[in-house]
């Protein structure tokens, strides 16, 4: 018979034992829960890392756990977090030892005896000191089935793992795979928005670059001279960095400076002053080639500051760049920020800024240079042609000094005095002539219109022609004749009018060095006088036909192109229009103006 305190002892026992079982079971739903929840709150990815193998440690009742994460190429395998006395890193090649084996089957494996299973490496253990001696390995699949990892467990401390310790780890594993893919995504989808935030900042830099280039382009188109393109640059910079005030200045040719413009209350005082070469912050700038930014300049030693103390002005924030053109430095521009500007000591300007500041002294320095270049190639243009006009009035000058050296000697031949008077008459023409040519080309020169326009009677016209154009083409084989069909009255400019005949036949005798046919027709239509020029000459080459009354269009070798351009002055002057007709049997100049008194012309004189 049986012990009744027995037979209740032995009641107890099974029942403490299922106790025992349903709280460490109750204990691994509370860890679970708690893992779940933890997962879905928890963003960043080594926080992550480590609280889940934390958890699976706790809820394995393992020694210690390691998870490997795959790399982005699918060939290796990191432990990014190891639990134990030691942190150690380990990296596989996927299909190396059993974490590499489970990675590459994506198979469940659990080994009650490490060192007894091929697959295993003991390398770890001899380094550590440390003792493996069942594994439980799981792959961690991802919400689309893609490999993110592998989960392993060492050293169950009440023996090897069991079925129910696989399914608990893969179910651990499937939802920290899908925990570490959302952080990824996270971290992603962080570093994107910090990559469009950092390309939304570049795009607005570049945005206010361009529109500031933009503006200062704007600028330099609208400059007339120099001055004017320095003092829109300096505007401009002043406007878009938001300066109080600021200066350019240029490196003269002793190397000092010279503050070309000022804006700002220091203008009066600076403008056009000259410091020596490296003077200021400005100026070691320039000497430097290095830009600039300074705040509280005043307490820099570079800082002119009895020059600041004479001006009056003491900025706080002072940006300064050089006008570098290539090799050469041409100057530089300050930009300042005065206290009463209003800006306070934390509004300086920053690295940003200077580069703009750069950019715009980049392209002030391209524009002053090419300015620069234009005004000299503007003024050897200017003296060229002065050259070029004076060779065209020297030749022109040849026609009329033979014509007096004919008279000269028919009047040192003549005996008769009457007849001498008439040669010299018609010298003292020519010297007329010569000085209404220079007179002309001056007038040319300088633009003016001073017509003298008067009532001029077209037969005493017509009758001076010929004896001036004939003896013009006398001994040149050609056959002269002015045709005049009207022979009232016109107003116009006698001395003018003659030289436009002068330069126009001047221009037929060159095209027909064997002679030919010349001929002035004067006719009237209407309220026109028209006058017609022609030659049987070869034509005017189709190379200059369109622009044969500007300056300097000549189709023969070394003419001037100087007498055309005269004609076309005169004629608009009169009002009138001058038109040609050429080809390979000749050339015909037709000039129409008016033959009453113009409505606009200078003072005249006496009818």
């Amino acid at each position: 018979m049986s012990d009744g305190k027995g037979s209740a002892a032995t009641a107890v026992d099974p029942l403490l034992s299922l106790e025992a079982a349903l709280r460490r079971e109750q204990k691994k739903v509370a860890l679970v829960q708690e893992v779940s929840r933890a997962l879905s709150e928890t963003g960043d990815l080594d926080t992550l890392l480590t609280l889940i193998m934390a958890k699976v440690t706790e809820l394995m009742d393992a020694d210690r756990s390691t998870l490997y994460l795959v790399t982005e190429d699918g060939r290796w395998l990191w432990s990014k977090v190891v639990q134990g006395d030691e942190r150690v890193e380990i990296r596989l090649e996927v299909g190396e030892g059993i974490a590499g084996w489970v990675a590459e089957t994506r198979e469940i494996v659990n080994i009650p005896d490490a060192y007894a299973d091929q697959r295993f490496q003991p390398a770890v253990d001899l380094k550590s000191g440390y003792r493996t001696r069942s594994i439980l390995g799981v792959p961690m699949l991802g919400a689309l089935g893609g490999l993110v990892g592998v989960l392993q467990v060492l050293n169950k401390a009440d023996g090897p793992f069991t079925q129910p310790d696989e399914e608990l780890l893969m179910a651990l594993a499937s939802q920290a795979a899908i925990a570490i893919e959302n952080a990824r995504l996270y971290h992603s989808l962080v570093s994107q928005n910090q990559e469009l935030q950092r390309a939304r900042r570049d795009l607005e830099r570049r945005t206010r670059e361009l529109n500031a280039l933009y503006e200062v382009e704007k600028e330099l188109t609208r400059a007339l001279d120099l001055d004017d393109l320095l003092s829109r640059i300096l505007a401009q910079a002043i406007t878009v960095l938001g300066g109080g005030a600021g200066s350019i200045a240029l490196v003269e040719g002793g190397g000092e400076l010279r503050f070309a413009t000022v804006q700002g209350p220091a203008a009066p005082k600076l403008i056009e002053r000259t410091l020596p070469h490296g003077t200021g912050i400005l100026g070691w700038a320039i000497a430097h080639r290095t830009p600039l930014v300074i705040d509280r300049p005043g307490e820099d030693p570079r800082h002119a500051a009895a020059i600041a103390k004479e001006t009056g002005v003491t900025p706080e924030h002072l940006m300064v760049a050089p006008l570098v053109d290539g090799d050469d430095v041409i100057g530089g521009i300050e930009i300042i920020d005065q206290r009463r500007s209003g800006r306070d000591r934390e509004s300086a300007w920053g690295e940003e800024d200077l580069k703009l500041l750069v950019l715009i002294a980049a392209q002030a320095a391209n524009a002053i240079s090419m300015a620069r270049r234009r005004s000299e190639q503007s003024n050897q243009e200017r003296l060229a042609s002065i050259g070029r006009m004076l060779a065209g009035l020297l030749h022109d000058l040849k026609t009329p000094m033979t014509i007096i050296s004919g008279y000269a000697q028919l009047m040192a031949a003549a005996d008769d005095a009457d007849q001498r008077e008439k040669y010299v008459d018609q010298i003292q023409r020519q010297f007329d002539l010569m000085a209404g040519m220079t007179r002309e080309v001056l007038a040319f020169a300088r633009g003016d219109t001073d017509l003298v326009v008067r009532k001029v009677y077209v037969n005493k016209f017509s009758e001076e022609l010929t004896t001036q154009l004939g003896a013009a083409v006398a001994g040149r084989g050609i056959n002269f004749e002015v045709d005049a069909r009207y022979d009232g009255i016109a107003y116009f400019d006698e001395q003018k009018l003659m030289r436009v005949f002068h330069n126009l036949t001047s221009n037929a005798v060159e095209a027909m060095p064997e002679g030919g046919h010349l001929t002035v027709r004067i006719e009237k239509e209407a309220d026109s006088l028209v006058w017609t020029v022609t030659d049987d000459g070869p034509g005017i080459p189709d190379k200059i036909r369109g622009r044969l009354f500007e300056l300097f269009a000549s189709g023969r070798k070394g003419g001037t192109g100087l007498g055309l351009a005269i004609v076309k002055r005169v004629v608009d002057d009169h009002h009138g229009v001058i038109t040609v007709d050429t080809g390979p049997t000749g050339t015909t100049f037709t000039i129409r103006m008016p033959a009453g008194r113009p409505s606009t012309r200078a003072p005249s004189e006496g009818d």
